[in-house]
């Protein structure tokens, strides 16, 4: 069985949806302007298909802020969804050596995001808006100063939408997740960080020691971003959704757009597959912002 089959199947997605992300119709987005083209189909000259040959990209992915919202819970585990409703989402990291372009195995990939109604685990708020109200204490854009340094502490235990997971021999890290909303001030996005050198606690399934060589944001364009905000429960969310022109932050890195593709063709409620390559350098430390 095919690995992208084997990933789907674990999701609970059918095998005939695995055929589509690997090989059917699919939608790609284009890094370069954020279009969205069909795989197969005509190019807009905004996007390419994807490949079924991997070419990883050896840039530097640019660092950005952390945010006030990450904690260091660094769980090790691949299905960070828990409770959280949500158009499904596989997200695939791919960590390369930005000096040498080969994969780095053993990297530890950690995500934190919002989920559809804008808000983060350990924050106030925690439900979707109910009746077209945004919830209570959600998070309301970037902090003052850019965000830089800004942590806010967390309010409640819980650790929906966080994980890390290691990235196998190919540099390769996947997450079982949803689609995020959003929240005012900035655009759709999921906050990353690339440790390396630590290790995993079988006992307590956590990540330890190491350091940090990489923190960014990964985004969705904006073609896509219009279709789901159509869908439930994303659709309940009143707050007016920042475009990435208009995100500071996206448009001071102007990198870490997501190729992304339907797992079911036609039908982008039933699951997507997000795809990305961070090109790290493992020796480096940069200061968090």
């Amino acid at each position: 069985m095919h690995e992208d089959e084997k990933a789907v199947e674990r999701t609970g997605l059918s095998r005939r949806a695995a055929l589509t992300a690997m090989g059917g119709v699919g939608l790609t987005v284009g890094a370069a302007a954020g279009g969205v083209v069909l795989a197969g189909g005509a190019d807009s000259g905004t996007a390419k298909p994807a490949s079924g040959t991997k070419q990883p990209s050896c840039v530097l992915s640019p660092e950005s802020i952390e945010g006030p919202y990450y904690l260091d819970y660094e769980m090790v585990r691949r299905n960070v969804t828990e409770d959280r409703p949500g158009v499904p989402l596989i997200l695939r990291t791919t960590v390369v050596d930005s000096r040498t372009c080969r994969p780095i195995p053993k990297a530890a990939v950690d995500i934190w995001h919002c989920d559809a109604g804008g808000v983060y685990s350990g924050y106030d708020g925690n439900t979707l808006p109910g009746g077209g109200t945004p919830p209570t204490g959600a998070p309301t854009g970037p902090p003052p100063g850019g965000g830089g340094g800004m942590h806010q502490e967390p309010v409640n235990d819980l650790t929906f939408l966080r994980g890390v997971q290691l990235a196998n021999g190919n540099g390769d890290a996947e997450f079982a997740t949803v689609y995020p909303g959003w929240y005012q001030g900035r655009a759709l996005h999921i906050h990353v960080k690339v440790h390396i050198g630590g290790k995993v606690d079988p006992q307590k399934k956590t990540y330890t020691g190491g350091h940090v060589s990489h923190t960014g944001q990964l985004y969705f364009a904006e073609d896509l971003a219009e279709k789901i905000a159509k869908l439930s429960p994303y659709k309940d969310n009143t707050l007016e959704r920042v475009k990435l022109e208009d995100d500071f932050i996206y448009q001071q890195a102007n990198s870490g757009l997501l190729t992304i593709r339907p797992l079911h063709k036609g039908r982008i409620e039933r699951g997507l597959l997000a795809t990305v390559t961070l090109g790290v350098d493992p020796t480096a430390t940069p200061s968090t912002n």
